[in-house]
């Protein structure tokens, strides 16, 4: 168990919301790749970042040539040891109101993002077996809003992703760290006006990303917090008759 200082981390989406604060808060610890579609919006990000630890690479991350483009030049900076999936879109409409062309256009980004960089991400993590891959997540697949069919669907399988990814590599890569972290809901563009502020979000999930621990692989947290895994009525039986006490969810402090 230790936290990561060394190598560079890249946070997609880095040019406003959580992964402005995110990107800002972990150039405190580590160098910093920015990636987004904006390079004035990635300049702003700079600007809350401490000096020197940040990098800003204008990048669309439904773009698969321009997403390898940007890990190239990340990688140039130093080895890829953290990455952050949190590029997202929200469009809030109807299934009524949407084509497939753009309902599929919203699992571009919020699928096929996270696919394309957790893979070019692996390129060096697996030569050297060592890496943190946490994706920004939501509780949207499971109790989906109205005029958030796309959101729901495309959020809800980058959570399979994660499972699978763990599936395929968890055995043999115990020393690349993938979860899930759910940030709660943000005073951003996409989320509500009264919500948490996403610099005081970002301190957790810096916290959480830069923590490289084994048991974390496969676990998901909301915002501070580790969530249990859910346990089957003959489980929670057994353990009772066993007297087996239950294990303390975890939280970061």
């Amino acid at each position: 168990m230790r936290n990561l200082t060394d190598g560079i981390a890249v946070v997609t989406g880095a040019g406003g919301g959580l992964g402005r604060a995110l990107a800002a808060d972990l150039s405190q610890s580590m160098q910093v790749a920015g990636l987004g579609r904006s390079m004035a919006a990635l300049d702003e990000t700079k600007a809350l970042a401490a000096p020197g630890r940040f990098t800003a690479i204008e990048a669309d991350v439904t773009d698969f040539s321009s997403v390898r483009q940007a890990f190239v030049k990340a990688s140039e900076i130093g080895p890829v040891t953290v990455l952050i999936n949190n590029a997202a879109t929200y469009p809030c409409r109807d299934f009524s109101q949407e084509t497939a062309e753009s309902f599929m256009d919203t699992v571009a980004t919020n699928l096929g993002g996270v696919v394309a960089c957790t893979r070019a991400a692996l390129d060096g993590m697996l030569q050297t077996g060592f890496g943190r891959i946490m994706t920004v997540a939501t509780f949207a697949d499971i109790a989906p809003l109205p005029g958030s069919s796309a959101y729901s669907v495309s959020k809800g399988a980058a959570r399979i992703f994660t499972r699978a990814l763990i599936a395929d590599l968890g055995d043999r890569f115990p020393g690349i760290v993938i979860n899930d972290w759910m940030p709660g809901m943000l005073a951003t563009r996409m989320g509500i006006a009264d919500g948490l502020a996403p610099e005081q979000a970002a301190t957790w999930g810096a916290k959480l990303a830069l923590w490289h621990d084994p048991s974390l692989t496969g676990t998901t947290w909301e915002m501070d917090r580790e969530i249990p895994p859910p346990r089957s009525l003959k489980r929670r039986v057994a353990d009772r008759v066993l007297m087996k006490p239950r294990v303390a969810a975890r939280k970061l402090t």
